[in-house]
């Protein structure tokens, strides 16, 4: 009999992959494999132990516990709130800089990527230097405003003590195009097998410390909501 009822589950699990294959996308396919095997495994343990054969029954439920993970138990519970992560950083990368956001305290760090201070911490410039950069970033447009939401942030009256540099070129540059997932992952500080839920709460917690309302950056919050879209439109 207990034979009999793991032929059906295995039947009713091959069944189900079989059209998670042909209706869903690559993302949403792992989370639904993940899903079924796991519940497989714990009905599977399930069955041993109603048979009394706990020796079978135990390793299969951990192993079962261990597949589903996180994800298979979003699944699950239809209603699931994602906890934050402590530690959580996004990340920011233009032609000129790298600026890292750190989910808890909302500090802002930054690396130069090119001109004369390449391979430098924003933190470990002094103000002269960090008005130099800023003059650097009249060459790109997108580097320039991720610079001044850092500078927005660490020097007050920045705006009126900066002189720009009078051979800045005008106009903006071209759109870098549009955002790949793993950018969108970055800034949301994520990891790719994030679910819906998982992106609108990063999105939410995010905007909350860099809105513009909140005294943050329109650049950085328009990147947030970019990154949101971007991942909300492949899943």
């Amino acid at each position: 009999m207990i034979y009999l009822l793991i032929s059906i589950i295995l039947l009713a699990v091959l069944l189900a992959a079989g059209q998670s294959f042909i209706n869903a996308n690559p993302k949403a396919l792992a989370r639904k494999l993940r899903l079924i095997g796991g519940l497989f495994l714990i009905g599977l343990a399930a069955l041993f132990a109603f048979g009394g054969r706990f020796v079978f029954a135990v390793p299969l439920f951990g192993l079962g516990l261990s597949v589903l993970g996180i994800s298979g138990l979003r699944g699950l519970a239809g209603g699931y709130k994602p906890t934050k992560t402590s530690g959580q950083k996004s990340r920011v990368r233009t032609a000129m800089v790298e600026m890292e956001l750190d989910h808890d305290s909302g500090a802002m760090t930054g690396t130069v990527l090119t001109g004369r201070y390449e391979g430098r911490g924003l933190d470990d410039l002094g103000d002269e230097d960090l008005e130099a950069f800023w003059r650097e970033t009249s060459r790109d447009d997108q580097s320039r405003k991720l610079v001044e939401a850092y500078l927005d942030r660490r020097l007050a009256g920045w705006r009126e003590n900066f002189q720009p540099d009078g051979a800045e070129r005008q106009g903006s540059p071209a759109s870098p195009g549009a955002m790949t997932d793993e950018e969108a992952y970055q800034i949301l500080g994520l990891s790719p097998d994030a679910g819906d839920a998982e992106i609108r709460a990063a999105h939410r917690r995010l905007m909350m410390k860099v809105h513009p309302d909140q005294g943050g950056s329109g650049f950085l919050a328009a990147k947030i909501n970019e990154a949101k879209d971007t991942l909300l439109r492949g899943h």
